[in-house]
């Protein structure tokens, strides 16, 4: 395993994000059934500046530079993990497990009561490997309003209804 070390994201760390995000996307480029996945369509650098300005976004690091980061934004008694890619060359090293337990860390000692997230059920390093960290399906979205408007809109921009799911970690 290469070391690499996870830390708070700054507002400079903002301009790298999109491209890291748009080679993670690349993974999906051998799925027939992701065609809808737009790569070139992803969060802007000044929504990443907002979201780092909400204290909740973390940073992957190795060897000086920025190998993956998890983007996410405080809702109410939760915090929603909007976005978390590592680059392609660097997946499979523990980043995204080591980016997502820290999110859970940040998340208990800010007295949140749960994390959440939208995914694809089906794809090994989406809902399952979420699983492996403790998060279950949302299975009642009619109990979360929020989360059910984030698959809404994510089926809205063309995402495929039937493979798309919200999941929920409470935080112990």
């Amino acid at each position: 395993m290469s070391a690499f070390s996870i830390r708070l994201a700054r507002p400079e760390d903002a301009e790298a994000l999109p491209g890291i995000e748009r080679e993670a996307a690349t993974a999906f480029a051998d799925d027939p059934d992701s065609a809808a996945i737009d790569s070139a369509r992803v969060i802007p650098e000044d929504e990443h500046r907002r979201l780092i300005a909400r204290g909740h976004c973390l940073i992957a690091e190795a060897q000086g530079d920025i190998v993956g980061f998890l983007a996410a934004r405080p809702c109410g008694r939760e915090v929603h993990i909007q976005e978390m890619d590592v680059l392609p060359c660097w997946q499979g090293q523990g980043i995204g497990a080591v980016l997502l337990r820290a999110c859970l860390i940040d998340a208990g000692n800010g007295g949140f009561r749960a994390a959440t997230l939208t995914t694809f059920r089906d794809v090994a390093w989406n809902a399952p490997f979420y699983a492996r960290i403790g998060f279950v399906e949302v299975e009642d979205l009619a109990a979360h309003p929020r989360l059910a408007s984030e698959l809404d809109a994510e089926i809205a921009a063309g995402l495929p209804a039937e493979r798309r799911i919200a999941m929920i970690r409470f935080i112990d």
